[in-house]
């Protein structure tokens, strides 16, 4: 009998030293899990003592009341709404259509509303606003007064400045040294005269 007790305290120490470090070893991961997943010192402390508490309840009622996300979780995901909205804000719209155009877009290809322009010297495209050209330094802002188009009218040239050769001269206005004064009736070489040649 004295070694059947023996045997049998041997086996019911072994199970309570057992049954000690799993409820240590709960308690500990009730501790770190808390921790990872949120910062209020409170509800760390909370879920330490009813896990100590109740071993095993305990802890089947913090799995079941514990945060679904841990924090790195939560950041990791923050970190990718961040990146979408970042590429999203990325994304160049037409300011007239709010279509969705390329960096290299000349023209918007849904309404023809002007986005670039490109440096008469570099040709690399430059923004509207821009007067000068930040790749090779030259001024853009003059530029910006093209040749008129067809049908936009002509450049009004300000009082003084040197007529241009060939262009028209009004009636009534003085005509400039080294030009023939023919009249109105004057015409270049390989322009016709209106009116009757004879």
């Amino acid at each position: 009998m004295g070694a059947i007790s023996g045997y049998v305290g041997a086996m019911i120490g072994c199970a309570v030293t057992f049954f000690v470090i799993f409820w240590l070893s709960t308690v500990l991961w009730t501790f770190r899990d808390v921790r990872a997943r949120t910062q209020d010192f409170l509800s760390q402390i909370l879920a330490t003592v009813l896990a100590a508490v109740f071993p095993i309840a305990g802890l089947l009622i913090y799995m079941i009341l514990r945060p679904r996300q841990t924090l790195a979780e939560i950041y990791e995901r923050q970190l990718e709404e961040e990146s979408l909205l970042a590429e999203m804000t990325e994304r160049q719209t037409c300011n007239n259509c709010h279509a969705r155009v390329e960096s290299d877009f000349q023209i918007c290809p849904s309404c023809g509303q002007k986005l670039k322009r490109s440096c008469p010297k570099c040709e690399r495209l430059l923004e509207l606003r821009w007067m000068f050209c930040p790749y090779c330094a030259t001024n853009v802002g003059s530029s910006s007064l093209a040749p008129s188009m067809p049908g936009m009218g002509s450049v009004p040239i300000p009082p003084g400045a040197p007529m241009p050769p060939g262009a028209p001269v009004p009636p009534g206005a003085p005509v400039p040294p080294g030009m023939p004064n023919n009249g109105p009736m004057s015409a270049g070489p390989g322009m016709s005269v209106p009116g009757n040649r004879f």
